[in-house]
């Protein structure tokens, strides 16, 4: 599995709106994570953001358009938003 990739046997439950960098709620650029069982994917329409998980703090990885980042299930996390950005968030279980 890369960070785009989810797991087999997954459904998608819901996604939220399109985000951008005004709109990001305050809550995705703080420390957080996805309930047990569910599995986010981060889906970047236009621009980029810097995604880091809590464990790796030393690692931001930039998700660009047409890129995704995986989220696996309780591993915390938050999104670095410094430009022009248009993105959602698909749960999966």
């Amino acid at each position: 599995m890369t960070a785009q990739q989810l797991p087999d046997g997954l459904e998608l439950q819901r996604t939220t709106p399109t985000f951008d960098e005004t709109s990001t709620p305050r809550g995705l650029r703080a420390a957080h994570a996805v309930a047990d069982g569910v599995w986010g994917r981060l889906i970047v329409e236009s621009g980029s953001l810097g995604f880091v998980f809590e464990d790796t703090l030393d690692e931001v990885r930039t998700v660009t358009a047409g890129q995704r980042q995986v989220i696996p299930p309780a591993r915390r996390h938050h999104v670095v938003i410094d430009g022009p950005v248009r993105f959602a968030v698909e749960f999966h279980r």
